[in-house]
Order: structure tokens, then sequence, then C-alpha cells
């Protein structure tokens, strides 16, 4: 099936995850059992069995959904002819090793680096989310410029559909930026549970240890385009892969313009595959270009229908 794969970010974990999958396909025992070897810790058992705080942590989130998301990878991959990837936030390092551009074993120590690197920033200079519903992405900028001031910082970090930006930075100024976004008309304004102000300038110290670390790592030019979160644009080459997997933390998360692109880039045909856990960016991408058609493969039995079909 000609298509562009959609990689989940932070959020999408809990427990019982791969599981099935796991138990079923070898392909999918032989990712996790890579992941487990990789980071010198049974990851597989904290994200089939929990405890759920444990795996809500970032440091263990982010390899768990990574592992899941190429467990998928593997077994379907057969049915798949990929044309481009995209992943939110960490699922950008899935997507450039569904691309071959990262090896399994650097791709989750990397992303295990990338978690304790961004707790070790939340906890030197704790920051605050929020998601806006219900007003513009442009107007949400807006206010979280208004509300920084003295020294506190408030960003839109994520652009997740038309009508939903998260915003990021330090608690009094997203606050600020919060009554702003509904005095101009938002319909809602949610706090989330977060260790730190992703994608927000409170990452920098993350940042500079996460370079890094991916400067020691060995890149290989993406097999296909994957568009990276930080340009919205198509990266095609290994220095470009590795320039923005760094810059990408303390920058927004364009994903509505990164899917138009996709869209562009992938041509009417093409179906949009989300693999890994949960259906949230199918969802979102319905929100986004609601022409294009999207699957999400995560269970056992969804992975199964699709190799089925695409026999």
């Amino acid at each position: 099936m000609t298509g562009v794969l959609l990689c989940p970010g932070q959020g999408a974990q809990r427990v019982g995850m791969g599981k099935d999958l796991a138990a079923r396909f070898p392909a999918a025992r032989e990712v996790f059992a890579a992941v487990d070897e990789a980071l010198a810790f049974p990851l597989s058992r904290l994200a089939w069995d929990g405890p759920e705080a444990d795996l809500t942590l970032t440091h263990n989130a982010q390899p768990a959904i990574l592992t899941h998301t190429l467990a998928v990878h593997a077994v379907a991959r057969a049915g798949l002819r990929p044309v481009a990837a995209a992943g939110h936030s960490l699922g950008e390092y899935s997507a450039y090793a569904t691309a071959g551009s990262l090896a399994l074993a650097d791709a989750a120590r990397l992303v295990r680096r990338r978690g304790e690197l961004m707790l070790e920033a939340g906890q030197r200079r704790p920051g605050a989310m929020a998601a806006v519903l219900g007003l513009a992405g442009d107007a949400v900028a807006e206010a979280c410029r208004d509300a920084s001031a003295g020294g506190e910082v408030a960003v839109a970090a994520n652009f997740n559909a038309p009508d939903q930006t998260v915003i990021s930075g330090d608690p009094p100024a997203v606050e600020r930026a919060g009554r702003r976004c509904k005095a101009a008309g938002a319909k809602r304004v949610l706090s989330l549970k977060v260790s730190g102000a992703f994608h927000s300038p409170l990452m920098a110290p993350a940042q500079a240890g996460l370079q890094t670390e991916l400067e020691r790592v060995a890149f290989a030019d993406p097999r296909f385009p994957v568009i990276a979160n930080a340009t919205a644009a198509a990266a095609r080459d290994a220095g470009t892969a590795r320039r923005l997997l760094g810059e990408q933390l303390t920058a927004p998360v364009r994903w509505v313009e990164g899917m138009r692109a996709a869209v562009g880039l992938a041509g009417a045909d093409a179906t949009f595959l989300e693999i890994g856990p949960g259906k949230v960016l199918a969802g979102l991408l319905k929100r986004i270009a609601p022409e294009a058609k999207a699957l999400s493969l995560g269970t056992a039995d969804e992975v199964q229908r699709f190799l089925e079909r695409a026999a």
C-alpha cells in the first residue's frame, strides 16, 4: 500500500502497549528484545505490565512509544510502500528509523536520553503546558507574545490542528496566555500534566545536551522524505535530519503545516498510516485535511487485517 507513515508522540503510551503484537508476531518480539538489550533495561516488561506511573515518566514513555511504533513497522513493512513519513515530537525519531536513517538501537538510546534531558531541564526550571481548543493558531501565538513579560515566557508549542494549539513556558506566563486566549474566544484551555515546558525556550539546556548525543550517532540519508516538526518541510539527507532533531526540542511542532505538506507530497491516492499506540494522529489529520485517507495500526488485530488486505 502506498502511504505516508505517521508516528505518534508522547501521551500515546498505555500499559499493555504492543503486548498482543509481540505475542503474535516474531518480528515485533525481536524489536522489543533489541530495545531491552540496547537500553540494558526491561522496557518491554514496563510497557506490557506497568506500573502506569513509571511508564508515563518521560524517559520511559518516549522509548516505549518508539519501540511499539517500530514493532508495528517491522511486521507491516511487507505491505508498505512509504512515500514519506512524519512523527509528532518524539515520533520524528521513529519516522527517521522507519526510513532507515537511524538504527533501532541508536534511536532507542537517543530518545531515552532525550527524555532524561527534558526531565532534568524541567526540574531545573519548572514549566507548564496547556491545550487551547477552539481558537486559531495565529491568535494563540499572539496571546503568548502578549503574555510574555518580566523574563517569563509563553509560546505556541504544538500546532496540532487548525483549532487546537498547545502553549508552553513559565507557569505564570502560560496562565496569562490562557486567560488571553479565553478572552479572544477559545472554547477551552486545559492544563496538561507534563514534567517540563516542552518545545519552548525552557528546553534550551536539554537541547545542548541532546545535540552532543546526536553528533555521536551515525545517520544515513532517509530512503524517503521525513517531514520535520521544526520546518514542516521534507528532510532528505542525514545532516538535515541530525540538525533538525536538535532544533526540534525548543522549536514548535508545526503539525498542521507538516500534514498539509505531506498531503501535497504524497498525492491524492496515498493512505496515511498511523503506526504505534493510539489513534490521535489519524484524528488530527481528519481535522487538517478531511479528504485524506487515514488508517491506524497499533494492535495485533489491526496489523493482521492490514497484512491480509495488502497481500
